[in-house]
């Protein structure tokens, strides 16, 4: 059944109409956006315990504690108001007339356009809340991009998107579809992005946040998002913030030998390309191209190829950037120091293969200065030639006679950069072999990837493996 989208006013109206839903509202940094929703459509008594806003650091640190980074608009932040408006509540209303009261504690932390349009808006929300009154509670966490040129608009947009979330967790928390469809409902990505969603409690027990980050980018509510080895999802700028980011792209479906090599020399280039090795961070990226359709089975082929990457101590990103250009875009808007990307050589053919273009020179010129004027590297990675013999590396790569010119320029001046030193014996892997020999019980195939890998797709029955599992849901 197609799901109703109420308006903002309806939906503030609702919860205020229903009186076992009681609770806080603590906004900082961009006004009282969200509760103003509930004080003008009416019956806001039902509803509103407290609403504030400790607008001055001064009062924001008294109240919530400060922090060592000194940053307001911060998940940190959102934390610690979030805890401390639930813990007063279930503090001081103890009297019996509220004995049936779902409590919930509504807080962000956001910031605006200035007046000189130099910074970059955005915010967090949370929500802390009862489904039923006693129960433990339950959050969710959320972060957003604010978009357009104009404070106001901004504001409207906050708290459009925080009377959706507080709308979500009581009506649609059992259906995370429609829970993330819901926060922009009134809106579009025009307005805002959401780059990033969290999820616990006792509601949430069997979600898995790593999908629900993905549906974020197939729903095209952000371009990326990141989850690291711990499998916790985080917000890309405050993880890629000021790194030297390195980037393999590929399906890892599943990591094999050659997917290894090419990460540890592919490393070992980028060090002696950065100031400080030990800021690098490395990405395993996926792009929406490599994953199907939004179905069950789609979700446990994703969670199978996050399983692995994981469990290798991997961060892993998931993009719609399925061009270079744009995932060098979505980088560098995370501010980082540089940004290197690890190719195959095969890929780098096809980058300058004509037939892809209108206007093969023109294109390419601007394709390759949207990526290499933000301080950004690829390394090439080479195949055996057709014969297995010799190696395909740049300097005997063919490329059509119009472009050369510029494929010149790019090497000679350390756009592109050989991976030297590559394990020939693990060259002549496929993952497509990998995966048919998995499939088929098939023997070998566990010499084609690392010994982590083999282990557990063996345990978790991975990639159709010959042996009972349970589906992942959410």
């Amino acid at each position: 059944m197609e799901r109703e989208v109420l308006s903002i006013k309806r939906k503030a109206l609702r919860i205020n109409l229903d009186d076992t839903i009681y609770g806080t509202f603590a906004e900082i940094g961009a006004g009282q956006e969200v509760v103003r929703n509930f004080f003008q459509v009416g019956g806001a008594s039902g509803t509103v315990a407290k609403a504030m806003s400790a607008y001055d650091m001064t009062f924001s640190d008294a109240i919530y504690g400060s922090d060592n980074a000194g940053r307001y608009v911060s998940e940190q932040r959102l934390m610690k108001m979030l805890e401390h408006e639930y813990a007063l509540l279930q503090e001081r209303l103890t009297d019996e007339k509220y004995a049936r009261k779902r409590f919930f504690a509504f807080a962000n932390t956001c910031t605006t356009l200035n007046y000189f349009k130099s910074n970059d808006p955005h915010g967090w929300m949370g929500v802390k809340f009862q489904l039923h009154h006693g129960e433990e509670p339950n959050e969710v966490v959320i972060h957003v991009r604010l978009k357009g040129t104009d404070a106001l608009y901004q504001q409207r947009t906050i708290g459009g998107i925080g009377t959706n979330l507080l709308f979500a967790c009581y009506w649609y928390y059992d259906q995370m579809d429609d829970f993330i469809d819901s926060l922009l409902d009134n809106m579009d990505t025009d307005q805002a992005e959401i780059d990033m969603i969290r999820v616990k409690g006792p509601l949430f027990a069997n979600v898995d946040n790593r999908l629900l980050a993905l549906k974020l980018v197939r729903k095209g509510y952000t371009d990326a998002t990141i989850f690291g080895a711990n499998k916790e999802v985080y917000q890309p700028k405050d993880m890629l913030y000021k790194k030297d980011i390195l980037c393999l792209r590929g399906r890892f479906r599943p990591v094999t030998l050659v997917n290894e090599d090419m990460l540890k020399r592919g490393l070992d280039c980028y060090r002696k390309h950065v100031e400080n090795p030990d800021n690098i961070l490395v990405l395993s990226e996926i792009t929406l191209n490599n994953l199907a359709g939004d179905n069950e089975f789609d979700n446990k082929d994703f969670l199978d190829r996050a399983d692995i990457l994981c469990s290798l101590g991997h961060t892993v990103m998931i993009s719609n950037c399925h061009k270079h250009d744009m995932l060098i875009n979505f980088l560098d808007r995370c501010k980082p120091k540089s940004i290197g990307i690890i190719l195959g050589v095969l890929n780098l053919v096809e980058l300058f293969n004509e037939k892809h273009y209108k206007n093969a020179a023109g294109e390419l010129l601007h394709y390759f200065g949207e990526i290499f004027m933000r301080n950004t590297h690829m390394y090439v990675y080479p195949c055996l030639s057709d014969e297995g013999l010799d190696l395909i590396t740049t300097d005997n790569l063919k490329i059509p006679e119009s472009l050369k010119y510029l494929f010149k320029h790019l090497k000679s001046n350390g756009f592109l950069i050989d991976i030297p030193n590559v394990d020939r014996d693990v060259l002549h892997i496929l993952s497509t072999r990998v995966i048919q020999m998995i499939k088929t019980g098939e023997p070998g195939w566990e010499k084609m990837v690392p010994p982590t890998v083999a282990e557990v797709i063996k345990e978790k029955c991975l990639f159709d493996y010959p042996c009972s599992t349970q589906i992942h849901k959410v």
